[in-house]
């Protein structure tokens, strides 16, 4: 029976708060860049309160499915990290409980925010989808906020281009005022000057009124009907006070949601299984309507039987019916015609099909949008699941907490899989990729991850230890420390001085007569070395016996005996006979050509630098005899 303990209890507070907090984080953030895509609709208008208020609390419910992965990658990553850092994880490990077992409480947790992700995307996306489209479609046809600059034409106003000389922010009076007001054309123009004036917008915000002081009016009367007279050619007029009222809808007005119908955003899956059965029958209709067009073109009306195509065509293979020969008898003129007339027609099914294609293409894009919709409800709530599986192995990994190491992490696989779901999603919505392949494509690469990252927690393998990847580089490019041998303070067992410089001797004898064998000097054997590689393993005894001897001499209270230790270099006794120990890999790095070549040069290379280090040896084991034998003769003497 499934028991909740304490520790479920713990780990599950502990989670809770920290998702709670971080998913208004990551709510903001989403926020933020998703505003920054519509501020220039939004500069400008001046919109009241109430309309960005809906406005971000529409923005605020289509970004919840995106901010649960991310906040529940974060929250599990420093969940564990603190347990990790604070030694925790180590005493619920000590008390015989896995790695596993504490994860279960939030596994259930995350499976639970899953749900939530999609009953989100299922049904309260779809409405705010749509509410917000309707909104950010009115806010784009809504007139811009009023605002005259001085000293420049301002076309703000429509049928109309003002120019104010000075205003007066205090007061809002304009100063030096001089219109263009158009009507049907340019030559209609009517030219207004004042000295000053003063725009106001009407209560219901539908019209501009604009009250001149001191001006004058020129006015071109060539269109109206006063203008049967030659003598008045236009309109002059003075006055002391004037009100012109100026069409300007400075209202907020919701548009017709009429043309949003096909937004798969703002569809649910039952939904968007009927539009799309819908969306097929008509493009299937209308490709049919586009087969009946086209074989009545090429066609006609008559009707072909099974019997004439296959008298067409064996006319045809014997040779009875040569269209060349038909037209090499026609006149010049004729041809001339023919030719024109194939053009012609060729020219013609080009644009139509050209046209035909554009329509089916609106169908295929609309099909796929609606495609990519459905599987996106289920892959953002799968990635919940898949983002704890990363975050909490992580934790528990690196065991940091806080929010300096785990944010860096989150944002990096956030970043991996927001480029991996974005790429998806324009590849598949512009038909280069199917749609399943595109939409799946993040998941299925942070699948393995997380899959790793959870095997190597569950066996606390080491993952970010940085010593244990120099290790590994440093074999693999050859590099190599210097010995750093010093002298104890405390020797226990004294060294076997006669034994080891007969060991140094023999050392010295055994790599003169290696080095003449296997002349290291010359490249390696390719084919002997990839395909029939025989054992060496003579450098590996004499290394050992070398560090044996080395081991034995440092405990020696000799200085110049620990300074000849340190001059020795330590050798590599594998690299440079074959590249792995296993045949079926040698092989197969030899017809992989590139790691082929890698593997040759590297092991010619390491030949080379065991040529040296031998000569090396030989001059120290030289220097190293002398001084054994001097410490040998001192001892006697005494």
């Amino acid at each position: 029976m499934l028991r909740i303990k304490k520790l479920d209890i713990f780990i599950s507070r502990q989670f809770g708060m920290l998702f709670i907090g971080t998913f208004f984080i990551c709510q903001f953030v989403l926020m933020m860049q998703f505003l920054w895509r519509y501020v220039d609709e939004l500069i400008g208008k001046g919109l009241s309160v109430e309309v960005m208020a809906q406005f971000f609390w529409y923005m605020s419910l289509i970004l919840v499915p995106q901010a649960l992965p991310l906040a529940i990658l974060l929250s599990s990553l420093i969940t564990f990290g603190n347990l990790g850092e604070s030694s925790e994880l180590t005493a619920i490990k000590a008390a015989g409980i896995s790695l596993m077992q504490a994860f279960r409480s939030l596994i259930a947790i995350t499976l639970i925010i899953s749900g939530v992700s999609f009953y989100f995307q299922d049904v309260v996306a779809p409405s705010a989808n749509m509410q917000f489209a309707q909104l950010l479609m009115s806010m784009k046809q809504k007139s811009p906020e009023l605002e005259i600059p001085e000293g420049v034409f301002y076309d703000g106003i429509p049928n109309c281009n003002l120019y104010v000389q000075k205003k007066d922010l205090n007061s809002g009076m304009l100063y030096g005022i001089m219109i263009y007001r158009m009507t049907d054309s340019f030559e209609d123009a009517a030219i207004i000057l004042a000295d000053s004036g003063m725009l106001q917008s009407t209560a219901e915000k539908k019209h501009l009124v604009l009250t001149l002081h001191s001006g004058e009016w020129f006015e071109n009367m060539k269109s109206s009907d006063v203008t049967g007279s030659a003598n008045v050619p236009y309109r002059r007029e003075t006055f002391i006070s004037k009100k012109i009222v100026l069409d300007f809808d400075n209202g907020f007005n919701l548009a017709d949601a009429s043309s949003l119908s096909n937004n798969a955003k703002a569809k649910s899956i039952s939904q968007i299984s009927h539009d799309m059965d819908s969306i097929s029958h008509e493009y299937d209709s209308i490709g049919r309507a586009f087969y009946k067009d086209a074989r009545f073109m090429l066609l006609g009306s008559q009707k072909i039987s099974r019997s004439d195509s296959m008298r067409i065509k064996k006319e045809v293979e014997s040779g009875k019916f040569n269209v060349k020969k038909k037209f090499e008898s026609l006149t010049a003129d004729n041809k001339l015609r023919a030719v024109n007339n194939a053009m012609s027609t060729v020219q013609n099914n080009m644009n139509e099909l050209q046209f035909k294609a554009m329509v089916t293409g609106d169908g295929d894009k609309l099909l796929r949008q609606h495609k990519i919709e459905a599987i996106n409800k289920f892959t953002l709530a799968l990635s919940c699941i898949i983002f704890f599986f990363i975050g909490a192995p992580l934790g528990a990994i690196i065991r940091k907490g806080g929010l300096g190491v785990p944010v860096i992490i989150s944002v990096l696989v956030f970043i991996v899989y927001y480029i991996f779901d974005n790429t998806g999603y324009r590849m598949a919505r512009g038909g280069m990729w199917a749609v399943w392949f595109g939409k799946s494509i993040a998941t299925a690469v942070l699948t393995p991850l997380a899959i790793f990252f959870t095997y190597k927690a569950n066996n606390d393998s080491v993952v970010f230890n940085i010593d244990a990847y120099k290790k590994v580089a440093a074999k693999l490019l050859g590099l190599r420390t210097k010995r750093s041998i010093t002298r104890k303070t405390v020797i226990i067992e004294t060294p076997d001085y006669e034994k080891d410089r007969q060991n140094i001797e023999q050392i010295t004898k055994e790599i003169k007569q290696y080095a003449t064998t296997h002349k290291l000097k010359s490249p390696p054997n390719f084919i002997n070395v990839f395909f029939k590689y025989q054992p060496d393993h003579e450098m590996e005894r004499i290394g050992e016996l070398l560090e044996s001897t080395i081991a034995d001499l440092s405990n020696s209270k000799d200085r110049k005996v620990i300074n000849c230790l340190n001059e020795y270099p330590v050798i590599m006794v594998k690299s440079h006979t074959r590249p792995f120990e296993r045949k079926w890999l040698n092989i197969t790095a030899a017809i992989i050509v590139p790691a082929g070549l890698f593997f040759f040069f590297r092991m010619w290379r390491f030949r080379l630098r065991l040529m040296r280090d031998l000569k090396k040896i030989s001059e120290t084991n030289k220097l190293m005899t002398d001084r054994l034998t001097e410490m040998k003769e001192e001892q006697t003497a005494r």
